[in-house]
């Protein structure tokens, strides 16, 4: 690995820990600094979001996330990808319960920014902890989990369209 290389991982990995650290003040702009403008954003709720999603998804995230804490841990990169591990605790609002959702976190690179972002979780163990017993029961079920994915949807375009 060249010197050059060896920088550049550097300086992705401490991209990487600015986005959680941001995560963590909840503060999207901060996070949002950190992605390049055409970046995309996966997950088991929100399968396919472009830039204009992503900022919409974290900035929602943010300001409903009271009580949101974020641990990151096990930040790694070279010159174009990245991976982290990350811990969210919060209280789901649509129910009141708390969540602990374990998420490996992988990351590409371009021009020194995050241009593709995909994190991975058991959605089942998610929606046990969300949902409770219809989780525990139901959530593993394909039907019950895109209906998870179609509220998370409406969700999100409310937020987009909500004044403000």
């Amino acid at each position: 690995m060249s010197a050059e290389q060896a920088a550049s991982g550097a300086a992705n990995a401490a991209r990487i820990e600015r986005f959680y650290a941001a995560f963590g003040e909840r503060d999207p702009v901060g996070m949002l600094a950190c992605y390049h403008p055409a970046v995309t954003f996966s997950d088991p709720v929100f399968p396919a979001l472009d830039a204009r999603g992503v900022a919409a998804m974290w900035t929602m995230l943010c300001e409903r996330g009271k009580d949101l804490e974020i641990v990151a841990s096990a930040i790694a990169a070279d010159a174009t990808a990245g991976r982290a591990h990350w811990v969210a605790n919060y209280t789901f609002s649509a129910t009141g319960r708390k969540v602990t959702n374990r998420i490996d976190a992988a990351f590409e690179f371009r021009e020194g920014l995050i241009v593709r972002h995909v994190d991975s979780f058991n959605l089942w163990r998610w929606s046990a902890m969300a949902l409770g017993a219809k989780g525990v029961f139901l959530g593993w079920l394909p039907p019950v989990q895109s209906a998870i994915r179609a509220q998370a949807a409406r969700a999100l375009a409310a937020y987009v369209k909500s004044p403000g």
